[in-house]
């Protein structure tokens, strides 16, 4: 009887036991968010030229690291060295007929002091140095327009980040404004982490987490930085304005699951390797809050 009573006493133990469990760990679930649904991300920066033209030199290689200010690749510039010539005689041509116009000034206003022409000569006089005058400057203009064509030649990294998706070789004839490659700016990398609705009364800005890459048991920090204030409306009945927002689709069609809303996460210690665009990344949001909070991030400016 003894020994009956005992398992029964063991088994209402262990019952408890994993009840608490069950309890505690849906608490922390709750109140401390985790989600494996994340993502590394970082801007991409699409470099085009500004002028068209068969490209003379590639200067960097596929997923080369660049710095700002080095050189990308360059564009013949034989055509934009002849229009700058020509700019430049045009420059010469109307600075001479303005010298021109401005001599025969002189004389019409001479004379028409003494009384020897007409008010109507001088007038013309007068018109046409004013035209002169303003075809110097579209001449001056159409140099400098000549000379910054002439720059445009060579395209040079605006940012600091990676080449990616070189596919281009000398030879290539490029279009004015059409993207050739791609950089990711090495400044802005961040962590896109998609929490349910139902967790993100537990989430605010300044918010410290726990970040772990797939594949590598080294985690690192993170911050919370601002949550998503929508997602794409996919049945249709929001306005064209919503395709601009962030596209989530649910896991479960045949279930009601509660929507994800994306948290950007700005890393705030050093990863165990470097971070790319679309590696999976595993986010554990921690009671800690960080000291300084940026509320701007949270969409309403606080005195």
């Amino acid at each position: 009887m003894k020994a009956r009573l005992f398992n029964y006493l063991i088994t209402l133990v262990l019952v408890c036991l994993a009840g608490w469990s069950a309890w505690t760990l849906y608490q922390r679930y709750v109140n401390d968010p985790w989600t494996r649904d994340s993502q590394v991300r970082a801007n991409i920066v699409g470099i085009a030229p500004r002028v068209s033209g068969p490209i003379i030199r590639v200067a960097v290689h596929d997923n080369q690291q660049i710095k700002i200010g080095d050189l990308l690749f360059e564009i013949d510039p034989e055509g934009f060295n002849a229009q700058l010539n020509v700019a430049a005689g045009q420059v010469l041509n109307s600075e001479a007929n303005l010298k021109q116009r401005q001599q025969d000034l002189d004389r019409q206003s001479g004379l028409y002091k003494s009384h020897v022409v007409a008010e109507q000569d001088f007038q013309n006089a007068q018109d046409n140095f004013s035209a002169a005058q303003a075809q110097l400057i579209s001449a001056k203009a159409n140099l400098e327009l000549a000379r910054l064509n002439l720059s445009y030649t060579k395209v040079f990294a605006p940012v600091n980040g990676y080449v990616t998706n070189l596919i281009t070789s000398e030879g290539t004839y490029v279009a004015a404004g059409q993207q050739l490659l791609a950089l990711v700016d090495a400044s802005s990398f961040w962590i896109a982490a998609y929490f349910k609705e139902t967790q993100l009364a537990h989430i605010q800005i300044g918010q410290k987490v726990n970040l772990s890459l797939m594949g590598y048991n080294h985690p690192f920090q993170g911050v919370v930085r601002s949550i998503g204030w929508g997602i794409y409306v996919q049945d249709g009945s929001g306005s064209e304005a919503t395709g601009l927002l962030p596209s989530i689709s649910q896991t479960v069609d045949w279930v009601r699951l509660p929507q994800r809303f994306p948290v950007r996460i700005e890393p705030s210690g050093p990863p165990p390797v470097p971070l790319r665009i679309g590696q999976t990344v595993s986010v554990a949001v921690t009671p800690e809050v960080e000291k300084t909070v940026t509320p701007l991030d949270h969409g309403v400016a606080q005195p």
